[in-house]
């Protein structure tokens, strides 16, 4: 399994999109945010990073993003054979109807470990099932059911999102509480007119506070930017870079 990376981008058992900005003693630079990107369905870290990777450079070059695979061979059949070669991998997988969940607390171990070989990490990108995951973990870790011997995500960025279909049959377990009150993490979220998807998505993402929303024409997809959403899309790492600069220990110290 491979992890991947950009300087801006990056990927290993996890890929990384490198960099910290220098400071002086009078002025901080706000420094570029730590996200760990989660990929889609019996895809991989290297195929969400060759989608990510078409995102505008003013974007990209901002950020620090590293590139997971799932923890689990594909079990099945990938919708992306077409386009990209294998290996693909799973997060977890479900029974029909969603009444079960296979390897749920095991991934978010795998999850877990490496964030605390590689990160620290500020925040999460999700794709698809990678979106998924990452929209529930600021809950189970504010519940204390998952992700606890690693720092609280501070952001996330949802793409093609929903909540878990199994909540209703209190599946998977570690994730029953992780909506049961608003979120408060700081969320982007991009909403596709023809996704299967976008009504769970709009769902989700009202179950965040004040939640940065991107609607687009496209599908269960990772969208282009056109120029609207990229001054929004900078216009939110902007605000997360300051947060973040306020959050640092230099930044403490000059106060």
């Amino acid at each position: 399994m491979l992890g991947h990376s950009y300087p801006g981008l990056r990927t290993r058992p996890g890929f990384n999109i490198t960099a910290m900005a220098s400071e002086n003693h009078r002025s901080i630079e706000p420094r570029k945010p730590r996200i760990l990107c989660l990929h889609g369905f019996r895809t991989s870290g290297r195929i969400l990073q060759a989608l990510i990777r078409k995102w505008p450079d003013t974007v990209l070059r901002n950020l620090d993003l590293d590139f997971l695979d799932g923890p689990f061979p594909t079990t099945g059949k990938s919708d992306v054979e077409r386009f990209f070669d294998p290996p693909y991998y799973e997060w977890y997988q479900a029974s029909k109807g969603f009444t079960e969940y296979i390897n749920f607390e095991e991934c978010l171990d795998y999850i877990e470990d490496y964030m605390i070989k590689n990160g620290p990490f500020d925040g999460l990108l999700g794709f698809s099932q990678g979106a998924f995951l990452s929209a529930g973990i600021p809950g189970m870790q504010e519940e204390g059911t998952a992700l606890t011997k690693v720092p609280k995500v501070k952001f996330l960025v949802i793409i093609c999102g929903a909540k878990y279909p199994g909540l209703n049959f209190g599946q998977p377990k570690a994730a029953v509480t992780a909506f049961s009150s608003p979120v408060r993490c700081p969320s982007l979220h991009f909403i596709g007119e023809r996704d299967f998807l976008k009504t769970e998505g709009e769902v989700l993402a009202k179950s965040f506070v004040e939640p940065v929303v991107i609607h687009h024409t496209g599908g269960h997809t990772i969208p282009k930017l056109e120029p609207k959403a990229e001054e929004t899309v900078l216009s939110f790492f902007q605000r997360i870079r300051h947060m973040l600069s306020d959050e640092s220990p230099s930044a403490r110290s000059l106060m």
